[in-house]
């Protein structure tokens, strides 16, 4: 998501999204962008486009709302797409306030079936006993394990430990951040399997769709 200010060019979300956070503005936005989201997968099917589902970010105050069940139920019906095609993103700090209500209301999202998952994974302060509570079904591993992962064993570890206890768990493991052919292949030699980062596209438009359904990697340099 960016802001194409007429005055000030374009703004990235890590300024305005925290603002729209803090004054609630983050809930209609919230869902515009969900709402959007699934109507552009549903255009991209009519194109003939493979069926994958389409994930979005939910933030902490969007997922506290009391009718945010009903409003996904809305709007997924609104869109005509089917459950199982999103993915919904809620950070691992969010789902840890009032743990009983995280639980009741994630439990009824999944029985939409809506797939959820843990979004910057290994940076919150969970008790790692909720995760085999909470019906998530993939951990997604934070970038900040990624950016100096060719160099820093400690890293190395950190995310050989988040894909050892993801797989324990029957969850699947995707990591984001991932910018140079060099961190893809330590994570590959990792065991990870499914990746987000600029290595494989950059923010686009709808219309470069193509970019995003058949990512151009470089060759693999060679010593």
């Amino acid at each position: 998501m960016r802001w194409n200010d007429p005055e000030h060019g374009l703004i990235d979300p890590a300024e305005f999204i925290p603002i729209a956070e803090d004054t609630g503005l983050i809930v209609p936005i919230g869902e515009w962008v969900l709402s959007t989201a699934l109507r552009q997968n549903r255009a991209w099917q009519q194109q003939g486009r493979p069926l994958l589902p389409i994930s979005v970010n939910l933030s902490a105050r969007q997922f506290r709302q009391k009718d945010l069940v009903d409003n996904l139920r809305a709007i997924l019906a609104d869109t005509g797409q089917p459950a199982r095609l999103l993915e919904l993103e809620i950070t691992e700090t969010a789902l840890m306030q009032d743990i009983e209500e995280t639980q009741a209301k994630l439990q009824e999202i999944s029985a939409m079936g809506v797939q959820l998952v843990i979004d910057d994974f290994g940076t919150g302060y969970s008790s790692l006993s909720y995760l085999k509570r909470f019906p998530v079904h993939k951990l997604k591993v934070d970038q900040a394990f990624v950016r100096d992962l060719t160099f820093d064993p400690d890293d190395a570890a950190i995310v050989t430990a988040i894909i050892a206890l993801a797989k324990g768990l029957g969850l699947e493991t995707l990591v984001e951040g991932v910018e140079t052919r060099e961190q893809l292949d330590v994570l590959l030699s990792l065991g990870c399997a499914r990746f987000q980062g600029s290595l494989f596209a950059r923010p686009l438009l709808p219309e470069r769709a193509e970019e995003i359904f058949r990512p151009q990697l470089e060759p693999a340099s060679r010593a």
